[in-house]
């Protein structure tokens, strides 16, 4: 499991659901769901 800093919980927590995506630059991401409150949360992973 991939951790994530959520906002609304305001700390890290486990990334459900993740899924690896590109931004409109390139870099790769995991996006996917906060397991404590449901929130959408991004994780930066860096180039590939």
């Amino acid at each position: 499991m991939v951790e994530a800093y959520c906002v609304k919980c305001k700390e890290s927590v486990q990334m459900k659901d993740g899924k690896e995506t590109k931004t409109s630059r390139g870099t790769t991401m995991m996006k996917g769901k906060c397991s404590k409150c449901g929130t959408t949360v991004c994780r930066m992973m860096g180039k590939k």
